[in-house]
Order: C-alpha cells, then sequence, then structure tokens
C-alpha cells in the first residue's frame, strides 16, 4: 500500500507539472527591463505588460534591474526558475551585441534563455550637429578629407550604437575616434553641445530634437526609410548594404516548457495588433514583429554572427 501511494503521490505531481501551462499564468509574471525607465525597451515593456494584465486576469510587473549594459538584469532572469514567471525584455546591446563583443559576459544568450518572440525593431538614426554636416554625403566628404579629426559617440563601450559606429567606420573606410557615453542623455547633451562631431542613437531618443533643429538627422540604419522620419533617407541609398537595425523582444531562463513561450507570444501579436497599441509603437518609430520562438531564436543567433563578424574584421574587444 505505501509503494502504491508513493506511485500516486508522484503521479499528481506529474500531472500538476504538466497542468501547468495550460493554466499559464496562475500567478503575478515579472518582466525584468534591464534598463532605466523611459528607454523604448522599457516603454515597449511596460505597454505589454498592461495589456497582459488586463487579458491574464493576473499582475504582470515591470522591474528595471539597470547596470553593465544591460548584463545585470539579464543574468538575473538566466539564473531565475524556468517556470515562465520571470522574464526578460532584452535588445539587441544584451542578445547579439553584448555577447558579440565581451566574451567574459555572465550568461550565454543563446544556451542560458528560451527565447520566446522578438517583439520589434527600429533603426538607429545616425544624427549629428547641424553645424557639422547637413547631409550624409557632405558627412562622408569631411571625415575622408581629416582623417582622425572628427568623433562619435556612443551611449556606451559595447553598445549597439557603438557597434552601428565601428560599422560605419568599416564600410567607408573613414578614421573616426570613438567617445563612450554612460547612457543616451549625457551622448546627446554633449552632440547638441558640439563636443561630439556625430552619433548614431535609437530614432525614439533623437526624434524630438531632430524636429526641433537641435539634432541634424542624415540617414537612418534601416535598409529602407522609417515612417517616424520620412524625409531622412536611408543610409543604404548611399552606402548600398548598410543595415544595422536595432530590436527589442521577450526570453525566459533556459528549459520553460514549450508551451508557455507559445502563449506569450500569441498575446504579444494579439496586442501589438490591437490599434492603439499598433498607432503608439508606429509612433515610437519602431516596426512591430510578434515572430515565433523558432523564428526568435533563428534571427538571434544570426545576429550575434553578424556581430562577431564585425569585432573580428575590426579587431575589437571589450570587456565590462
Amino acid at each position: 500500500m505505501k509503494r502504491v501511494a508513493t506511485l500516486f503521490a508522484a503521479c499528481l505531481v506529474c500531472a500538476a507539472a504538466l497542468a501547468q501551462p495550460a493554466s499559464y499564468p496562475a500567478r503575478p509574471v515579472r518582466i525584468v527591463v534591464p534598463f532605466p525607465p523611459g528607454g523604448a525597451t522599457d516603454i515597449i515593456g511596460r505597454i505589454l505588460a498592461q495589456k497582459m494584465s488586463e487579458s491574464w486576469g493576473q499582475p504582470v510587473v515591470v522591474e528595471n534591474r539597470a547596470g553593465a549594459a544591460g548584463s545585470i538584469g539579464s543574468e538575473a532572469v538566466a539564473k531565475s526558475a524556468p517556470d515562465g514567471y520571470t522574464l526578460v525584455m532584452a535588445s539587441a546591446s544584451t542578445h547579439a551585441v553584448g555577447p558579440a563583443v565581451n566574451p567574459k559576459l555572465p550568461y550565454d544568450n543563446i544556451a542560458d534563455f528560451t527565447p520566446i518572440t522578438l517583439v520589434a525593431t527600429f533603426p538607429n538614426v545616425l544624427v549629428a550637429h547641424p553645424s557639422t554636416a547637413g547631409s550624409l554625403q557632405e558627412l562622408l566628404g569631411l571625415l575622408k578629407a581629416n582623417p582622425g579629426k572628427y568623433s562619435f559617440g556612443s551611449s556606451g563601450l559595447g553598445s549597439s550604437t557603438h557597434l552601428t559606429g565601428e560599422l560605419f567606420k568599416l564600410i567607408t573606410a573613414t578614421d573616426t575616434n570613438h567617445i563612450p557615453y554612460k547612457g543616451t542623455g549625457p551622448l546627446l547633451n554633449d552632440l547638441m553641445a558640439g563636443h561630439v562631431s556625430f552619433a548614431f542613437d535609437q530614432v525614439t531618443s533623437i526624434m524630438s530634437m531632430v524636429r526641433s533643429g537641435k539634432l541634424k538627422a542624415l540617414g537612418v540604419t534601416s535598409k529602407e526609410r522609417n515612417p517616424a522620419l520620412p524625409e531622412v533617407p536611408a543610409i543604404a541609398e548611399v552606402l548600398p548594404g548598410f543595415e544595422a537595425v536595432a530590436w527589442v523582444g521577450i526570453f525566459g531562463p533556459a528549459r520553460v516548457a514549450a508551451e508557455i513561450p507559445l502563449k506569450i507570444q500569441s498575446e504579444t501579436r494579439r496586442i501589438l495588433q490591437l490599434p492603439e497599441v499598433a498607432q503608439r509603437i508606429s509612433d515610437l518609430g519602431a516596426t512591430a514583429i510578434a515572430n515565433s520562438p523558432a523564428e526568435f531564436g533563428a534571427f538571434v543567433r544570426t545576429d550575434t554572427q553578424k556581430w562577431r563578424d564585425l569585432v573580428m574584421r575590426a579587431k575589437l574587444r571589450i570587456e565590462q
């Protein structure tokens, strides 16, 4: 009888484990944003969290855990229980660029995470102080005629904005100095003051400054023009093949049961198709995606390899 009771108890445990994904979420869900409040990753994470809470009838809470270019929050999620209740709203910086440039990150962006969905992509924008150049062609002429004279800024060593600048240097065969900042705010302040010549930054960060005339947008890093800045050419119009899109996506820790990512991805797709959300995403200059977990996993592997190839060609090594 004792053996039968033990087997029965084990069956109940297995049944409960199997039933968990179907009833997900049965308690509050936490979405870690590994950056400070206010950026594109945070804004999109909060839009999704609010709508998920309304639909699921469970709190979906955004927790900002910034630091070390996003690696602190990302590591915390990698080490969390693989039950689907702790997720990370990650970015190209944390899950493609950072791993490509920094071999000492405390996590493996492929092995330590379960890809759920690519939420949205958006271009970085090449912006300059208005006195520097009025067009991409003019900037290229200045850089080629004055090697080593001009500098570009980024939001941090190893960030997507840094490596986009390095890709620009490589493709244009120009010699410019990189000046890293601790975040977008200090970078843009110095750019507007003329302390650096140009920079790449997210479209969401620079739109108001471009529209007010404080900065000049010279090109977007997507293959085509962005609807948020339709008058700004794609850099690829002048430099064929140039592309460096930023992105945000949802991951869980490794070994999350397959049913849970599918449910989160389906809910994300539904939310992004809501008219008011679609308009908000468009206003941010982003393109909604919400692809499948398998498609997102393949995308991350390809993007990581792209930046690894650049790191090798440019002979970069940054350990944060």
